[in-house]
């Protein structure tokens, strides 16, 4: 069985989140485990991104909606490309 680095819970989701141990390096091909139809999607790290982050799972641009686990969890602040590391540095809540 091939190994997952990162998780996806719902298929609209438009990112993941990084469950491979000592995270995933840039330039790494990464396979996720969609939860949802109990299927696999591959994705090219962009980034370096530590366990319990997020990658992006498609390019998304400056003010685009994040979604995980199926729910808005806020908008971008800067381009992102699919592959990158999304994190405070450029996710932010929809509340402020």
């Amino acid at each position: 069985m091939a190994t997952t680095h990162f998780i996806v819970h719902d298929k609209a989701d438009t990112v993941g989140v990084i469950v491979a141990e000592n995270g995933v390096t840039k330039g790494e091909t990464l396979t996720g485990w969609v939860m949802e139809g109990d299927s696999t999607i591959k994705v090219r790290a962009a980034d370096d991104i530590p366990l319990g982050h997020k990658v992006a799972l498609k390019p998304l641009k400056k003010g685009s909606t994040v979604l995980k686990y199926g729910h808005d969890i806020g908008k971008t602040v800067a381009d992102i490309g699919e592959g990158g590391h999304v994190h405070t540095q450029n996710l932010k809540t929809k509340r402020w």
